[in-house]
């Protein structure tokens, strides 16, 4: 088998490497001035400034960031499939992370950016816990993506841990059995206050999804949602009490939580709100922290693993489910010692006696 020729440079092509290492291209006619080459060789628009600079025309200035720059990777990295995958409010937040380093950082080299540089950019944060992990769940999303589109050979993200927060072994406060109590008298079933509180609780969802829910999701007592951060299809039975508050709360047009002008809250706006109603109650609780209850109860009311996961949108195998399973189950099995308890003492005495 014979072994492919070389690709012949065309004529007027110079390949240099410049003292940074880094390869430049020009076209140089004869003795005439240079032109650098400033989009990725082998491309389209390479070759159509190729051609350009050996007919003499003027080479248009790209108005993007450099080739071979941070800036301009993260371009790349917004128009893939990858990107597109990510839920609305993922990429939400990592597009302001992008573009905060953008800022600060864009211009740099990507061979410039190795795991000293991406622990520098975690530690600047550190003070900011989430902030910070942020950061490296987007670079890590950013350079795992160019390691496989071969942009880059080394993934630097690799090996840098996360920081703990305040609340990374609990997460969200979740709402005690006297603090929904707290809330429920505070607020009355009738009120816009009570019927967002129903909702988050009886359905599980998260608030994002809570404000888009409305009649139209809803058929022969259930209701079907795409949910916004998993793209996960939650069916689920609308139950009493969440029937009960609906018909006697005034609801939006197409969302049953609405604002005192009966338009639809954004996420944002919900949350601010919410998180209002709730010290009005004297609760320090959030919407997560009720969908958070929502999940205790339903494992507590002997739900599996999969029916958690069916109701809550979480993906099969789910850390969150297995959570909620495995503190019921310890809790049960602690009430049942307890009304059954082991002749500790009797059986440690047998045993001395024995040895």
């Amino acid at each position: 088998m014979t072994a492919a020729m070389p690709k012949p440079r065309p004529p007027h092509l110079v390949r240099e490497t410049n003292r940074h290492g880094t390869v430049v291209w020009y076209v140089r006619v004869g003795q005439g001035p240079r032109t650098r080459m400033r989009e990725a060789y082998d491309s389209p628009a390479f070759w159509r400034d190729y051609r350009l600079a050996v007919e003499g025309k003027p080479i248009v200035e790209p108005t993007g960031p450099a080739p071979g720059t941070l800036g301009w990777l993260i371009a790349k990295y917004l128009t893939t499939a990858e990107w597109s995958d990510f839920a609305p409010a993922t990429r939400k937040q990592r597009h302001a992370v992008y573009r905060a380093i953008e800022e600060t950082a864009g211009t740099e080299q990507i061979k410039a950016i190795d795991r000293r540089a991406i622990l520098a950019g975690r530690d600047r944060r550190r003070d900011k816990p989430h902030a910070a992990n942020n950061f490296l769940k987007a670079m890590r999303g950013l350079f795992g993506w160019a390691v496989n589109a071969d942009y880059v050979r080394v993934d630097p993200t690799l090996g840098v841990k996360l920081l703990s927060g305040g609340n990374d072994d609990t997460g969200f406060h979740a709402w005690t059995e006297d603090e929904l109590a707290r809330f429920e008298e505070r607020w009355k079933i009738g009120t816009r206050q009570r019927l967002a509180f129903d909702l988050l609780l009886y359905t599980g969802l998260r608030r994002g999804d809570a404000v888009r829910l409305g009649r139209p999701h809803v058929r022969d007592g259930e209701f079907t949602i795409r949910t916004e951060k998993t793209g996960m299809v939650v069916v689920a039975p609308i139950l009493p009490p969440l029937a009960d508050s609906i018909a006697a709360t005034p609801t939006g047009e197409l969302t049953f939580i609405a604002t005192d002008r009966g338009r639809p809250f954004t996420k944002e706006s919900f949350g601010t709100w919410f998180g209002k109603v709730c010290r009005e109650a004297g609760c320090p609780g959030s919407a997560h922290g009720l969908r958070k209850a929502g999940a205790r109860r339903a494992a507590e009311a002997g739900a599996s693993e999969a029916q958690l996961n069916a109701l809550f949108g979480w993906a099969d195998g789910s850390r969150e489910s297995a959570t909620y399973t495995r503190t019921a189950n310890r809790a049960r099995l602690a009430r049942e010692a307890k009304r059954n308890p082991a002749p500790v003492s009797r059986v440690r005495d047998a045993n001395l006696k024995a040895i």
